[in-house]
């Protein structure tokens, strides 16, 4: 499934400029994708869509565009308590970087409870961190904001290769 939204992000700028789902699926299957795999990367776009919609739409309200996330920050005495379901789904390993992403500034609570939604939503138990970059990257791409220079690069760098000083 990864893959497969690995590709989606690479082939489409934003994800306004993603095709309708049935149509991306035939795109897809002709790229030579397994069904399998186009099957669970649709119902997760379908789901990123959902939460999108419904986490960021206040009733009455038109959507919240990137500019305003920065400026409506979470207060400073608010806390985010993750359920033992999320603790054991994430793991601990997932739960620190997104915490690095919200002390970074990066990750406004809007678009983290959509993160963690969508990680929900995805395979492994605890899901790999990797898998968790690939998720925040596509919560990104959906809103069309590109993180910073510096962010991106510790959302596509592969952290297996590192080596320590």
């Amino acid at each position: 499934m990864f893959e497969v939204l690995v590709f989606v992000y690479e082939n489409y700028w934003r994800g306004d400029a993603c095709p309708e789902l049935h149509q991306l699926e035939r795109k897809l299957s002709a790229h030579g994708f397994e069904p399998d795999e186009i099957h669970q990367a649709l119902v997760w776009l379908d789901g990123l869509n959902v939460a999108a919609q419904t986490t960021i739409c206040l009733p009455g309200e038109a959507e919240v565009d990137a500019e305003e996330w920065e400026a409506t920050p979470a207060s400073d005495a608010s806390l985010r308590v993750y359920s033992v379901a999320e603790q054991d789904h994430l793991g601990a390993e997932c739960l620190g970087f997104i915490y690095f992403l919200e002390s970074s500034g990066v990750l406004p609570p809007a678009l983290r409870e959509i993160v963690l939604d969508r990680a929900m939503a995805a395979p492994g138990d605890p899901v790999p961190l990797d898998a968790l970059k690939i998720i925040v990257l596509m919560v990104y791409w959906r809103f069309g904001h590109e993180p910073d220079a510096l962010i991106l690069d510790e959302l596509c760098d592969d952290t297996d290769d590192r080596v320590a000083h």
